[in-house]
Parts: C-alpha cells; structure tokens; sequence
C-alpha cells in the first residue's frame, strides 16, 4: 500500500486516533474515566485536523484545513503531552481485561506521539502512518500539492452546504499553502530537506494543479453538474464563487508555492541520502524502525533477515524459471520479463480492465477463506496523472461505510512499458482482496472496538497483512500461469530487498545506485518501479521494514497454530482472529493468535 497518503491521506484513513469509545459496561471509576478520555481526544483532534475528520464523516469541520500556525502546532503539542499525563492517572489495574488493551494500545500511542516531536513530527498520536514531520512537510509522495485536490474529491457533495463547504475550503488554500512554505522555510534554516534527488519532481507535481481554465481542475469536479436539489439560481452563484476562489486564491497560491521550490527550496534541498545525514538522524532512523516493525530488533538483524529471505526466495524464483521452459540464465530471464512486449498493455483502459477482471474473480473467492467480510465497496481508479511519474506501482484508497464513500485501488498507468502483466495478480491480492480493503474495512465496521482501535495503522500489521494476502492467491485459484506465480515472488523478493536496501541507505552508508543495483540483481521489477522505489525509501525511512516483518509474524503464527490444532486448524478462523481486534502491534497480535489456538484444542 503506499502511504501517500498517502499517501499524508493514505490514505487518510489510517490517521485517526482517538474516539467516542464503546468500552464494556461498567461501573468502574477508572473505565469511566477512560472512556471520557477517549472521547474527548477524539474530538480534539477531528477538531485540529479537519481533513481526517472530512474522511470519517465527523461533522463540522469540512470548511476549514489543519492550522499549521506555530501556536497551534505548539498548542496541539501541549495537549498531547497532557493527555498522556491524564491517562497515567487512570488506575489500570481497576480495568477489566479489554479495557486494559484499549488503556495500553492508547497508552503506546501517546507516548510514541509524545517522543516524536523530539523529531518535529506533528503532534496527532498515530502509528503505522508516515510520521508528518513539519520540517519536510512535502516530498515525491506526500504533501499538500497531492492532499488538497484530493481532499475535494473526497468531499461530500449533495447538498448547497456541502457546497457551500468546498467554496469555503478553496478559499482558505491560499493560508494553508503559505504556512507550508513557512514551515519548509523553517525546515531549510534547521538542515531539514528531503534531498534533491528525490524532489526532482514535486515542482512539476505542484505546477500540474495549476490550470488556466478553473473548471479544468480536478478541484472543482463537482461544479460541473450541480444536484438539481440546488435551484438553478444558487448554483449558479456556488459555480462562480468556485470559479472565483480558484482564479484569486488557490492558482496564485499554488504558482507561489511552484516558484518557491523551484527557486528557493529545491536548490537547496541535502545531496546526501540517508536518515543518518539528518539532526539526529540516527535517533530518528531509530525511532522509525521501532515504530513501524513494532519489534526490538535492530538495524543490522533486519537487514540480516532480508539477506536471509532474498537468498530463499530466489532459490524458489529458479524453479518457476525452470518451469516456464526458458533456457538461459536468471538476468535473461528478468530481462524478458521486462522487455517482451507479450508482457504489457498497449492502452490505460486495458491495464484498468484487467484489473477490474481480477479483483472480479477474487471477490466470491473470499468466502472460503473468511468467515466474516466487509460490507464497503471497492473499485479500480487509475493513479491521477499529476503524481503517477512519481507514484508506485498502485496504492490503496480507504473508503468509509459510515461516510457513504467507497474505497479505490489506485493503477499507475504512467509508462504502460514499465507495467507488467505478470504481476498484476499479486498486486490486486496486496492492495484490494485480500489484502488492504478486506483489513482497513472490516477494522473500520467493527461494532464495540473504539474507534482508535478501528482506525489505527500498525505498518508491521497493515502491511504485512497485506503481504500475506498475496500468498492467498493460490488457494483463491491465482497463479495458474508460471510468469504470474513468478510475479507473487518477484513482490516477495521485492519485500525481502526492502529490509537490506532500506536498512542499508539509512544505517551502513549504502549509496543510492547501491540500492539501485542490488534491487536490479535479485528482482525483474521495471527500473521505472526499482527507482520509485528506491526513492521512497529515501524519504520514508523505516517505513518498508513493516511489510516483511508483519508477513514473517503471520506466517509464523499460521504455520505454529497448524501444527498444534491439526485437523483442528480452520483457515476461515485463523483468518477471522488476525482480523478480529483492529491493527495491532505483532506481539499482541501473536498473544490473542496464540488465545485462539489454546482455546481450540480445549
């Protein structure tokens, strides 16, 4: 999944924290207390971050941005260390077993929040989210030239209040684009940049909002056909005050922006590459590989496990090579793989409608694999062409039932030559069924979880969910064809090279074509792919641990609850107890899989 979003986005979804808690009855002074708590927070922070609040369907809040003033940046601070204070003084012990969870899972939220701003995070407790660092608010993947045409499209927009909302929004960007630029300014003064190499594109990012025609712009889709519940008259109005916001206030603010990093920011972006070249750098790779593998380990034992898992992986890949008949040897094989035309798509539409096919067929599939399934739907976009030269290969959209929204996976169509057939598979398993939509919505659905809980974003647990999915494949009928088994591999081998290439660049001084090549060796990923790729772990560092180090736990935990129950072991189960309590950190998740597994042999 990427985490533009994220994807800042990302989507979005996974950034909500806090909530009205539905905690078990009780007449319990500290449950109480807990429960206030949690309600409370969550109303401060849809407050501070209306965006989010746009994406769950808080009320209120759809007018207006996060104020990135630094009073509120140091007002939210306040509160975030105020409310961890709060909750060590609710008496644990006087909570009962699932209240316990709830107060500890918020617990390591807050504190891990609290210890970010050590780094200039902002200050909203999350986890499993790229942390929003203040000083590099933009980057190739994330920041507001991506979450503000964005953010309108997800946008609710059936009534003259809701429209009355987006006029309002596009009117306030030009406050919000300026203190962006402030704080990018801050960020340069403090030798906080992203480095140039990987912002090459973000001014060409920025300049592909602008448009001469305002009705052109993605930002105002919705004045294109106004429901007929708006009387001709008022619509009328609503378009050109639209049409008026966009022209005064946002192109001027987005040509602002464009020619500040082109001239100001840009030039002075870091040569360097690694975490480790940053102010406290090292603390900060540290504290990122913690956050988002929720393991103890260190740097140097997950890029020995990477080692590990590339040199079995491969040992696997030369089999399936085997299997398809072709005689020469592996870099022949991966450059047919990239170079031959039977391989690819000649137009967008095609690529989209294979998708679409896939996901299709996977979808009845489900029952025999779950017990218990999602209600949101879910569809194929292609990734919008302002950001696809610098997107991944696709990324996944949360949608929201509550909302009336439904979640997307998003295709990059850019460079169709760069897009192989063989791994379309694997790919739609990872970010639509199994993988991120079956996950993200039935955490989201759950009835009784507070919403922290339905909401929050472990890495180690969201994506490697999703990366066990892609193994699903098999058991759902995919794979049938040698080259698309080859391409569920060639995604696995792509996970395992993230642990050595990313630990690599931000801890053992590897360079950047260091990376690069050693991504070229072992993987037939597209070099279109191999250097997004690469630059994303760049400017997230830490970030792609998660992914192999949560598929590891899963299969672990399958392999050891197979081997205790036997016959006992039901998959449909299994599958419904990893989802059954929201993302969570790998320990708990192997204490409530390890629960389940004593119970049954009961």
């Amino acid at each position: 999944m990427n985490h533009q979003l994220a994807i800042v986005l990302v989507s979005l979804s996974l950034l909500a924290i806090a909530c009205a808690a539905q905690l078990p009855n009780s007449n319990n002074r500290a449950a109480d207390a807990l429960r206030i708590q949690l309600d409370e927070d969550w109303k401060y922070w849809m407050t501070q971050y209306p965006e989010l609040a746009t994406a769950y369907g808080y009320p209120g809040q759809n007018m207006r941005w996060t104020d990135y003033s630094q009073a509120a940046i140091d007002a939210r601070a306040d509160y975030l260390k105020h409310s961890l204070d709060r909750l060590k003084r609710i008496e644990r012990a006087q909570l009962n077993r699932d209240e316990q969870v709830n107060y500890d899972l918020y617990s390591d939220l807050l504190d891990t929040a609290v210890k970010g701003l050590e780094f200039h995070n902002d200050a909203i407790p999350m986890k499993g989210v790229i942390p929003h660092n203040l000083l590099m608010p933009i980057n190739q993947l994330e920041g507001i030239q991506q979450d503000i045409p964005h953010m309108f499209a997800m946008m609710p927009a059936a009534t003259r209040e809701e429209y009355e909302n987006i006029v309002l929004r596009l009117e306030r960007v030009g406050s919000l684009i300026d203190q962006t630029i402030a704080l990018l300014e801050r960020g340069l003064a403090a030798n906080m940049t992203p480095p140039k190499i990987t912002f090459r594109d973000v001014p060409r990012q920025v300049k592909a909002q602008i448009f001469e025609d305002p009705m052109r712009s993605p930002m105002l889709e919705a004045f294109t056909k106004l429901p007929p519940g708006i009387g001709e008259a008022e619509a009328s109005k609503l378009k050109d005050r639209a049409i008026a916001a966009y022209k005064q206030t946002v192109a001027p603010a987005l040509a602002k922006l464009h020619d500040f990093l082109v001239m100001r920011y840009l030039p002075n972006c870091r040569e360097t590459t690694d975490a480790a070249s940053l102010p406290n750098g090292a603390a900060l790779y540290a504290y990122n590989v913690k956050w988002h593998t929720t393991a103890n380990k260190t740097p140097q034992e997950i890029h020995e496990i990477g080692l590990a898992e590339v040199k079995r992986i491969k040992a696997q890949m030369d089999k399936v090579m085997a299997a398809t008949g072709f005689k020469g040897s592996y870099e022949e094989f991966k450059k047919f793989l990239r170079t031959d035309s039977r391989f690819y798509f000649k137009d967008a539409e095609s690529l989209l409608t294979a998708y679409r096919d896939i996901a299709k067929r996977a979808d009845p599939e489900l029952a025999h694999l779950f017990g218990h399934l999602p209600q949101t739907p879910y569809g194929v976009k292609a990734v919008p062409d302002a950001i696809a030269p610098s997107q991944t290969t696709a990324y996944y959209d949360p949608g929201s039932l509550a909302a009336g929204r439904p979640a997307f996976m998003f295709a990059n169509t850019y460079k169709l030559e760069s897009r192989p057939k063989w791994e379309m598979e694997a790919l739609t398993m990872h970010e639509a069924v199994p993988g991120h939509h079956v996950q993200i919505s039935i955490a989201q659905e759950f009835q009784g979880l507070p919403e922290f809980r339905k909401n929050s974003s472990y890495t180690a647990f969201v994506e490697g969910w999703a990366l066990y999915s892609e193994s699903l494949g098999e058991d759902m009928g995919f794979y049938k064809d040698p080259y698309s088994k080859f391409g569920q591999l060639t995604y696995e081998m792509w996970r395992a090279i993230r642990l050595v290439v990313d630990t690599g660049l931000h801890s053992m001084g590897w360079t950047r074509d260091q990376a690069i090549n050693f991504f070229r060796e072992y993987a037939a990923k597209t070099d279109q792919d191999i250097i997004v790729e690469v630059d994303r772990y760049i400017v997230w560092p830490g970030q792609a641990l998660g992914y192999k180090m949560g598929q590891l736990k899963i299969r672990e935990l399958r392999s050891k609850a197979e081997q205790q129950l036997g016959s006992k072991f039901d998959i449909r189960q299994f599958h419904d107890v990893v989802l059954g309590h929201g993302a969570v950190p790998l320990d708990l998740l192997e204490s409530e899989v390890n629960s389940w597994a004593g119970k049954m042999l009961q």
